[in-house]
């Protein structure tokens, strides 16, 4: 079972538009949902989070320099990665772009290979192991491009499941994921997993973790859920 692919939001009122980056985004391999207005692209965000939102300035009723700041004081999805699409080439547009809390500007018109260049720019800051980064946390080391982990430059043989738990929780330590976060993100919202399978892949991986004699990095939160470290 592969990892939930990396989500991408379209939120473009041109419909040849986004059927060019729908299409452009899903041969690079990304999962992609679209919404035509702003006031559809906060609705989305509430039932399927996306990791990068393409988010053009210019929309009708909400713009979206409005989702951009909404989305970005909120505390739950201020860590979503905002490319913000728009015809204003002026220096001053780009700068209010950004202090609203867009991650990147891109001016139109522009290039799609540029696009998807600084859509995976964005992926490695918010999901790092969907583009080959190595990641590191205290004493451990898991390679995605290799599928390799090490703890104390100790080899730990983990199955495929637990291997993508470690990943994401290694992704952002210290952050607290629900068991549904967990079960989206690991094996992916097209299947069905009982909430509690997610507490057993935990446990899988915390004997690995400790079986060379190391300290236990996950945390379990009563009612919340797990975190690393």
């Amino acid at each position: 079972m592969a990892a939930a692919q990396p989500h991408v939001l379209i939120v473009e009122d041109e419909p040849a538009q986004r059927e060019v980056l729908a299409y452009n985004l899903g041969a690079e391999g990304f999962r992609t949902s679209t919404a035509a207005n702003g006031e559809e692209a906060l609705m989305m965000v509430e039932e399927d989070r996306p990791d990068v939102m393409v988010l053009d300035w210019m929309l009708p009723n909400v713009s979206g320099i409005e989702v951009c700041r909404q989305l970005k004081m909120r505390p739950d999805t201020k860590g979503l990665a905002i490319i913000m699409l728009s015809a204003r080439s002026e220096e001053v547009d780009k700068v209010r772009g950004l202090e609203t809390g867009a991650d990147d500007y891109v001016v139109k018109p522009y290039s799609v290979s540029e696009l998807m260049a600084r859509v995976r720019s964005q992926l490695r800051r918010v999901r790092p192991s969907t583009v080959g980064e190595v990641l590191t946390f205290e004493d451990i080391t898991l390679d995605s491009e290799t599928h390799r982990v090490t703890r104390a430059g100790e080899t730990l043989k983990l199955g495929p499941t637990e291997f993508r738990l470690l990943s994401t929780l290694m992704e952002k330590p210290g952050r607290v994921w629900s068991r549904d976060q967990l079960l989206d993100r690991v094996w992916g919202r097209d299947i069905y997993v009982d909430t509690r399978t997610v507490d057993v892949h935990v446990g899988r991986l915390r004997k690995v973790l400790t079986s060379h004699g190391g300290s236990d990095p996950l945390r379990t939160v009563r009612g919340a859920g797990y975190a690393l470290g």
